[in-house]
């Protein structure tokens, strides 16, 4: 998809819409429909055939879900995109579209929790092994790569600990083998981090959070190339059908009309936040990719436009301290999900990552003390003084 505007702030708005085709609707319309009409049967045949372009059935396309398409495949400077239900659907969708049974992935040393149990679950039913890397160096990933590799799985941020991988290195490396790169770019969205731009793949997003950013949607969106997310639609998206409704579609538009602003106020607090936090006496580390000071940090400089606004750390104590400090805040919110408008907070070890094994959540370094902060849009003066008055009570 070529875009028709220089500006991401210009394209988050008018990309993939044209008023003048919708009477001059200002705001794309909602097309509530499950299904079309056809002129004659024979025009059915012809689009069931793929002879004739046209909606069928909203499983399979609608207009505003395609506005949407559009306007993030623009944004990722992908050639495509694809909406779905939820964000795990398109991690599945994706997924299983580019594996088959005994296969191999290779993946970042930390991931969501719904997606390590996803690799579980297809090591266990078909067979698809994976490893896991730190991707600190080409050598090291190259190591782990075997004939069966059918991609590369990568977070970055990695949720929760704000670990960060130069994508560039890892696409590298991809192409020698000759396999996609895939990347979860929901903590930093468009806005902040491209990774086809740095040589990837396939770009995922849980809709749900940045690109939403008012808590009030559950979605997925996927970019890339047109033939595999075509061949995706046709499959995986079609016959598993985990697609988006039409409704969710138009909330997501809405939503990535103020994208840029959200995301320069989430940033601007939370790096003000992060200053707080790194010098406070309960606090024992702060993980966040804007701090100058850590080892990721040439890695955001390269591939960030700014740090994002989660922050995760360790407090001074045990999981039943941090667990004190949660319930001793007063207007911020004890609730799983970020990127919302609202400041929200969460222990990963209990809740988001509760899935993985105690094991593995150590070697993914998600200890019982950490605590991963969603940071909103509200003054942050009011967000750091609930946050310092709920330390000072452990």
């Amino acid at each position: 998809m070529s875009k028709k505007y220089s500006k991401f702030e210009t394209s988050v708005i008018h990309e993939g819409y044209n008023a003048k085709d919708m009477l001059g609707s200002l705001t794309t319309p909602l097309f509530q429909t499950s299904t079309y009409t056809f002129d004659t049967a024979e025009q059915g045949e012809r689009r069931f055939a793929g002879d004739e372009d046209g909606y069928i059935y909203s499983r399979l396309g609608n207009p505003t879900v395609k506005v949407l398409e559009e306007r993030i495949a623009a944004l990722e400077n992908g050639e495509r995109g694809l909406a779905f239900g939820s964000g795990m659907a398109a991690v599945s969708a994706v997924l299983v579209a580019l594996t088959k049974a005994n296969d191999h992935i290779v993946c970042s040393s930390g991931l969501y929790g719904c997606t390590f149990g996803l690799l579980t679950m297809m090591q266990e039913k078909y067979q698809v092994t994976h490893d896991f890397s730190q991707m600190e160096t080409s050598e090291e990933l190259r190591s782990l790569i075997k004939p069966e590799t059918a991609c590369i799985y990568v977070e970055t941020p990695i949720n929760p600990t704000m670990k960060l991988i130069d994508l560039e290195m890892v696409s590298q490396v991809a192409k020698e083998f000759d396999i996609p790169v895939v990347v979860d770019n929901t903590f930093s969205s468009p806005y902040l981090q491209r990774p086809i731009e740095l040589g990837c793949d396939v770009v995922i997003h849980s809709a749900t959070k940045y690109i939403g950013g008012h808590g009030d949607v559950v979605a997925g969106l996927v970019v890339g190339k047109k033939e595999f997310l075509d061949s995706v639609q046709m499959t995986t998206q079609k016959d598993i059908g985990g697609i988006i409704s039409p409704f969710d579609a138009w909330l997501l538009l809405r939503g990535l009309k103020t994208l840029p602003i959200r995301l320069d106020r989430h940033c601007d607090n939370a790096e003000k936040v992060f200053e707080k936090l790194r010098v406070h006496p309960k606090v024992a580390n702060v993980y966040y990719p804007n701090d100058t000071s850590h080892p990721d940090y040439p890695i955001r400089e390269k591939q960030m436009k700014r740090g994002g606004g989660v922050i995760s750390f360790e407090i001074k104590g045990t999981k039943q301290d941090a667990q004190k400090m949660l319930n001793a805040l007063s207007f911020l919110k004890i609730a799983v999900s970020l990127g919302d408008a609202e400041t929200l907070i969460e222990h990963p070890a209990t809740m988001t990552h509760a899935v993985i094994p105690e094991e593995f959540r150590r070697d993914m370094r998600i200890t019982d003390q950490l605590i991963r902060l969603s940071v909103g849009l509200e003054a942050w003066e009011d967000i750091w003084h609930d946050l310092e008055q709920a330390l000072d009570s452990i």
